[in-house]
């Protein structure tokens, strides 16, 4: 019964493949061509190649794509994902979403195991980050990571990583961010995926508003030889959020003088540039808001609803349920049993061996973060306890009313100041800046620090020593601890950190 049922299966796919049709082999070479180009960096449609003959090879092709004829024939169905594949991405680049995702959302049901053109996924996370889709976009990323994976691509996969990451950044998610962050440095140092990291970092710390932050990492992304009009509109906008403004006008122009800027990094240069510019008169600025306006009524609004739209095809593509009552009914031989039952069983193993794959990736990445916590942590407790010692051996040479007076200038605050900043860790400008403490108040943290009694600290401040308890309450109020732990609260929170 088995011989038989492989010889029907064998006939019927040769069958199959010697009736194909003439245009359908037609379609085949120009997704050929296409795959040719898209090795060598070029796209069908717009370097070579003729957009109508690109869009015929698409339409063939759909007409063929069935669960039966993909069984008899897998061949056809993985040309006709690598349609689908150049199709969307010609459609995307002439502005048209809408049927850039419903092209894309057909090469995920052309039941191909060409894993590598399932990537077509990322395309539709990108639409989905254009929408403001970040959840969304997010799933989309997933599944593309999860389609590279399958299929080996160990530098694609980690693109998607990435990708992942940047999506939970737009939503302010920093400890998500950073757990898959931590899976990229420690697993795959690529010079240019590394790059990429730090750009996700700085659009996080843009959204949950640590500015400075942002703008450090859009600086190291710069020092490994990178920049792009992404990380440019991130500094323009964490300068004018600092209210530096002519910092910010200076990235802003940069991204008004690219041609090829993005209309939505345009949109918000020209905000900076027009509040910012003082060299513009009125005419100036107001040509400035008529650019900014024609962007919002004829780019952002009109993308903006092919975008909901394209949207809208894929979650009813996402939350449609597949009837295959007809197939089965059609099907319902021996043989077709036996094709179903092969094919989950492989589906079942290739499954099984990705969540394998996953599981020994996250393990090797736990491992390493884990080694490099307790090496922070063992680092960290060692140079705490130096500090702490330094400072202790540094204020019991300073234990006589004389020599307070002497080695740290004490009737010359500002001198007095740099001497303490020096020798204990700025202790004297981080209660004034932080803490906006007056000199008296830092005086009596200074002798605190020193560990003088009420006496001491009264004959050094011209006060009675009754009033000397009094002070150290309310300066101890002001620094959040009580007088009795005010010493180890400046050790520990001002000096040290």
């Amino acid at each position: 019964m088995k011989n038989i049922l492989c010889i029907l299966f064998i006939t019927l796919s040769c069958f199959f493949a010697a009736c194909t049709p003439h245009s359908v082999r037609e379609a085949e070479k120009v997704v050929t061509q296409a795959d040719s180009l898209w090795q060598a960096g070029k796209m069908y449609g717009v370097d070579e190649g003729d957009s109508a003959s690109l869009a015929q090879a698409y339409e063939t092709l759909s007409a063929f794509n069935s669960p039966l004829l993909s069984t008899l024939n897998p061949q056809l169905s993985t040309i006709f994902s690598h349609a689908c594949y150049h199709y969307g991405k010609l459609l995307r680049a002439k502005d048209n979403p809408v049927e850039a995702m419903q092209v894309f959302i057909a090469a995920t049901h052309s039941h191909t195991h060409d894993y590598h053109i399932l990537g077509v996924y990322s395309n539709m996370g990108d639409i989905c980050h254009l929408a403001g889709e970040y959840p969304l976009s997010y799933d989309m990323f997933e599944r593309s990571a999860d389609m590279f994976l399958r299929n080996g691509d160990t530098l694609f996969y980690y693109y998607g990583l990435n990708d992942m990451a940047f999506e939970l950044a737009e939503q302010g998610k920093k400890e998500e961010v950073f757990s898959i962050l931590s899976i990229i440095d420690e697993q795959y140092p690529d010079p240019y995926i590394y790059a990429k990291t730090w750009e996700t970092k700085a659009e996080l710390y843009r959204i949950i508003g640590q500015y400075d932050s942002a703008i450090y990492c859009v600086n190291k992304y710069k020092e490994l030889g990178y920049s792009e009009a992404n990380t440019i509109i991130i500094m323009a906008q964490a300068y004018d959020e600092l209210g530096k403004k002519d910092s910010a006008l200076v990235y802003a122009q940069m991204i008004l003088a690219d041609s090829s800027s993005c209309y939505q990094n345009r949109f918000n240069a020209l905000y900076i540039a027009s509040h910012y510019d003082s060299t513009l008169c009125a005419s100036e600025i107001s040509e400035l808001n008529s650019q900014r306006e024609d962007i919002r009524y004829y780019e952002y609004e009109p993308q903006k609803e092919k975008l909901i739209e394209a949207i809208n095809l894929l979650n009813k593509n996402l939350n449609h349920k597949l009837d295959l009552t007809w197939l089965y009914s059609i099907c319902c031989t021996i043989l077709l049993i036996g094709i179903c039952l092969f094919i989950y069983i492989r589906r079942k193993r290739k499954r099984q061996e990705l969540l394998s794959q996953k599981l020994d990736i996250l393990e090797q990445a736990t491992t390493a973060i884990q080694k490099k916590h307790n090496d922070l942590t063992e680092c960290y407790l060692t140079e705490h306890k130096r500090i702490e010692d330094e400072i202790n051996n540094r204020c019991s040479m300073l234990q006589t009313t004389e020599s307070i007076k002497k080695k740290l200038a004490w009737r010359d605050y500002k001198k007095m100041c740099n001497i303490v900043d020096k020798q204990f860790y700025l202790l004297a400008s981080k209660l004034h800046d932080k803490h906006s403490l007056k000199e008296t108040e830092i005086r009596i943290c200074i002798l605190t620090l020193l560990n003088c009694s009420s006496e001491q600290m009264a004959e050094l401040l011209y006060k009675s020593p009754t009033s000397i308890g009094t002070l150290k309450r309310r300066v101890a109020h002001k620094l959040e601890t009580t007088s009795a732990e005010m010493r180890s609260h400046l050790i520990e929170n001002v000096c040290i950190r």
